[in-house]
């Protein structure tokens, strides 16, 4: 991951993982710019920080042409049309149609490692025992590798 993006562009679903462990400011604390589109913030259905600007992509067609998620179009979209731009996207699906595009992304999980490597954590255990507590899945495995990452 480059460091400095012009843009981040957050998916639902960061949002709800990071709302429900109390760790949103993560975000506000890597990134000097977080952007989302009205579709996401719907999906959200919660009012986001002001912090977060609201942006939509221009090719309506391009984004509805996308076989995912309304949200994970609406962001990818958005992604196409922005320069230096970071997709953060944690669906399967979602995550393939922006390799195909050749987009930049990472998932909620490389996020919680980026702030540990940056110093704004200083360990990520304790971020991956709420996870633990939520309906977000991941595998032991995709554990292991970020504790061996993260040097814990």
């Amino acid at each position: 991951m480059r460091k400095n993006y012009e843009i981040v562009i957050a998916d639902t679903t960061c949002f709800i993982l990071l709302e429900n462990i109390g760790e949103f400011n993560l975000l506000r604390s890597l990134f000097s710019k977080i952007v989302t589109t009205n579709t996401i913030a719907a999906e959200f259905g919660s009012p986001l920080p002001e912090w977060i600007e609201i942006r939509n992509p221009n090719d309506i067609s391009f984004q509805n042409s996308l076989d995912i998620d309304a949200g994970e179009a609406s962001a990818i979209a958005l992604a196409m049309e922005s320069e230096n731009s970071l997709l953060i996207l944690d669906d399967s699906k979602g995550r393939k149609t922006a390799e195909r595009l050749n987009l930049l992304y990472t998932g909620t999980l490389g996020i919680i490692l980026k702030a540990k490597k940056v110093g704004v954590l200083t360990s990520v255990k304790p971020i991956f025992q709420k996870i633990q507590q939520t309906n977000f899945r991941f595998s032991k495995k995709v554990l292991d590798e970020i504790y061996r990452l993260a040097n814990e």
